[in-house]
């Protein structure tokens, strides 16, 4: 993947002239998100696959990452998981005060899921990369709909062992979250720095 490393895009919203509500969203609707992440992740297929150089598909193994992407000769290279943010935790400063993240640097992940691909990674072996697509958030995306940041697995794990419980975060459930009477939506977040990210030009 052709990157840059992120350094000019963090916003202190306490200087913004526009701020927001200053409130998280208490909606959270599950299926919505998911089809979201369906569109970009199929947009993330086809750019690797444009490459000519790599074969990207759905990774069709439970549990494990959304994406695969393989060598000329059918070698397995890495994973690739793919995760879309639309909007920011706004309270993060009071709900983690020792976080010391503003809400337009912050992206989050299942911490269930963060740890499931600390322990694929360990038991494979393969380089695993998360993707966040970042939209909505007008104080740092200018004149793009939307701005690609990924980290490799292992940095995430260096990142979350030296911070500990200071990035996690469990919300309350939201409409939404309950699909067909299963409990989907994700309550327990990590929460990372878009400065501890690369951005992807793609």
């Amino acid at each position: 993947m052709p990157h840059i490393m992120l350094s000019t895009y963090i916003f202190d919203c306490k200087v913004c002239h526009t701020r927001c509500d200053g409130k998280s969203k208490s909606v959270y609707l599950f299926e919505n998100d998911a089809a979201f992440s369906e569109k970009f992740e199929q947009m993330i297929i086809e750019r690797i696959n444009q490459s000519e150089i790599y074969h990207a598909q759905k990774c069709n193994e439970p549990g494990f990452p959304d994406v695969a992407v393989y060598d000329k000769n059918g070698h397995l290279l890495n994973y690739v998981e793919v995760k879309v943010q639309q909007r920011t935790f706004m309270t993060i400063s009071n709900a983690l005060p020792n976080s010391n993240l503003l809400p337009s640097e912050t992206v989050a992940l299942n911490l269930s899921d963060l740890l499931r691909y600390f322990r694929i990674f360990e038991e494979t072996k393969i380089p695993t990369s998360i993707v966040w697509v970042l939209l909505g958030r007008p104080c740092i995306i200018i004149d793009k709909p939307y701005l690609f940041f990924f980290q490799r697995i292992h940095r995430l794990r260096d990142i979350y062992f030296t911070n500990g419980d200071k990035r996690r975060f469990r919300r309350k459930s939201g409409e939404g979250d309950i699909v067909n009477g299963e409990h989907k939506g994700v309550t327990v977040n990590y929460h990372f720095s878009l400065k501890e990210m690369i951005e992807w030009k793609g």
